[in-house]
């Protein structure tokens, strides 16, 4: 059944009027609503795993990547990791209200910028119901009504989150519309969502890059681009290689279906020789399937040719394209004109190497002797994350509570006039 659009501005217009009931509250209050959803999202697991269920299944039925699926997929573990995040929100110093400067000017008056909510923030989101429970709790933090418009292919385990979210959240005080689920499964419910300038404050896309490009393109309400992630790790001449290998192995596998997986390794021609047998056979073992240059085929014959789309490409899979560059100035082009500004990672025993390498990247997050998988607003210590933004307006990188946030100017006066 098709959505009209005044259905999904009339769910707008109640995010709207919670918004103005959520931005004066203090801490205690959020912090108790979001240790709330945390204990409900665990006593009530069983009904939010039997609605998974029928999504997978239904997914698998219509053919969706096994990465997709295993994005889909909720277990016992990840609502217990969901719940925690929560947890860890909860812990967080709230940004509201945090004095970004301030001073006296010359006249006496006291001037101060201050953090505020946003006010309704429209998440759109592909196949990830962690993202359900991310959003709402960032959200309801940082004094933000959310709007949740996940895929179609989650829309029951969506459907089931939200539910046990908003009784959670109504325990605890505060309004339900806090958090809602955007009426619809088809493109028009998004469309109407990214027309609904002037109720809706901001949109954060998260997912493949049809999606994002599709919300940044058509949207009328403003926008924080989050980022495809082709990331790459870059071996230097100066590497060790026995952690080189680590690395990148751990970039690659620790989990392929996200956007902070490698998809690119670099080499530096003077340590191929060594290097790339060695990682060629720890990826293999691994299940990898290399897409490399010549010079990577001359090693492994069984390497797939690449072709100018590998270089591109984010492939969300045990997939890894893999090139030799004569060196750090060749590798860093080449993440400026393939990568997505997401994050890159050199291996290097060089300061002046990792120096350059961090100045000249031009990247959201750049790793020096560590994986890609870090740029995740947990593993930085802000709870979970809204997304990882790679655009450099407002916000770049991962996304935590302070990013959920304007400012306002306060000047108190005595009777000042200009």
């Amino acid at each position: 059944m098709q959505v009209s659009a005044e259905e999904v501005r009339a769910c707008a217009s109640r995010a709207k009027v919670a918004a103005a009931q959520l931005a004066p509250l203090s801490r205690a209050p959020k912090d108790a609503a979001l240790l709330g959803m945390a204990e409900a999202l665990l006593a009530r697991s069983g009904e939010l795993l039997a609605a998974n269920e029928q999504d997978v299944a239904a997914a698998r039925a219509g053919g969706m990547s096994d990465a997709m699926v295993d994005r889909l997929t909720l277990t016992q573990a990840r609502l217990a990791a969901m719940a925690d995040g929560l947890r860890q929100v909860a812990g967080l110093v709230d940004p509201v209200g945090e004095v970004v400067r301030g001073r006296v000017l010359p006249n006496g008056m006291e001037l101060r910028q201050v953090r505020v909510p946003l006010g309704v923030v429209g998440i759109i989101y592909e196949a990830r119901p962690n993202v359900t429970v991310d959003a709402a709790g960032l959200c309801l933090k940082s004094g933000n009504a959310v709007l949740l418009r996940g895929s179609a292919s989650a829309v029951r385990s969506n459907t089931a989150i939200v539910a046990v979210l908003r009784d959670a959240i109504v325990a605890a005080g505060l309004p339900a519309d806090a958090v809602q689920l955007v009426p619809g499964v088809d493109h028009e419910s998004v469309k109407h969502l990214m027309r609904a300038r002037g109720l809706v404050d901001v949109l954060i896309p998260r997912g493949g890059a049809n999606l994002i490009r599709t919300v940044v393109e058509e949207s009328t309400v403003p926008v924080i681009e989050t980022g495809v992630g082709n990331c790459h790790v870059y071996v230097d001449a100066d590497a060790d290689l026995d952690m080189a290998v680590d690395i990148t192995v751990n970039s690659k596998t620790q989990r392929v279906s996200v956007c902070n997986a490698a998809e690119t390794l670099l080499v530096h021609a003077d340590v191929a020789a060594d290097f790339l047998p060695r990682v060629l056979a720890a990826l293999a073992e691994k299940g990898v399937t290399v897409h490399g240059d010549e010079a990577v085929r001359d090693v492994d014959p069984n390497a797939v040719p690449a072709t100018e789309d590998d270089w591109y490409a984010e492939y969300l899979s045990y997939d890894m394209a893999v090139k030799v560059v004569p060196s750090l100035d060749a590798a860093v082009e080449h993440i400026r004109h393939y990568g997505s500004g997401h994050t890159e990672s050199i291996v290097t025993r060089s300061l002046a190497a990792a120096r350059r390498f961090i100045a000249t990247c031009d990247s959201a997050a750049v790793m020096v002797n560590a994986s890609t998988r870090f740029t995740d607003g947990e593993r930085f210590g802000m709870g979970a994350e809204i997304g990882i933004s790679t655009q450099k307006l407002h916000a770049r990188g991962p996304m935590g509570l302070p990013e959920l946030t304007s400012t306002t100017w306060v000047a108190f006066g005595d009777g000042h006039l200009v």
